[in-house]
């Protein structure tokens, strides 16, 4: 007997530390004091002028409520392509169609606990892409949005990191080697 499909959808899949699957859990039991390790992904979209979307998280968010973040985050599903998992949140989440999904850290691996108590435990693959689209934003999903410039969100983050989500503050320090996100951006608007 088959899970049904609304089922499978709502869960994750956990992961070893190599990040092979070993399961799956309801995603609502996930994230919790002892969240088990798995597999997740971050997403900059860019328009054409070179501009990151940053979104705020809602105040109805599990974790990290109202703390500015990457443009979009979620769970893939149980054999979903990470490239159709992006376009099916940023669908989502902001009504956004994404083109030219691409992995710039793919094997990006954080754990963080926010101020409820709440872990995150995530290989999280970080993507860019592109859209020409006007956002939507989900209300349950993302209470506020700003288009900004690569280099300044680096400068904000380095101001003050506690303003934003801790998976994108580290996502920063891996990117910067590779040129930061004014690089991806140019990489991105191709």
């Amino acid at each position: 007997m088959s899970t049904p499909p609304r089922l499978v959808a709502d869960h994750v899949v956990l992961v070893d530390p190599a990040g092979d699957p070993i399961g799956t859990a309801p995603r609502a039991t996930v994230h919790g004091t002892h969240t088990p390790l798995h597999l997740a992904f971050s997403c900059y979209l860019f328009r054409a002028d070179g501009l990151v979307l940053m979104t705020r998280r809602s105040l109805a968010k599990r974790t990290w409520p109202g703390v500015w973040t990457n443009s979009v985050c979620g769970h893939p599903r149980v054999d979903e392509d990470m490239a159709d998992a992006v376009a099916r949140h940023a669908a989502h989440e902001l009504g956004l169609v994404v083109d030219d999904v691409r992995t710039v850290l793919p094997g990006f691996r954080y754990r963080a606990v926010d101020a409820a108590g709440v872990v995150e435990n995530e290989i999280c693959p970080v993507h860019v892409a592109t859209t020409d689209g006007l956002p939507a934003p989900h209300p349950d999903e993302v209470m506020d949005l700003r288009w900004v410039e690569p280099d300044d969100l680096a400068r904000a983050v380095a101001a003050a990191p506690w303003a934003f989500s801790p998976w994108l503050v580290e996502q920063l320090e891996q990117l910067a080697p590779l040129g930061g996100l004014r690089v991806l951006a140019a990489g991105a608007a191709r």
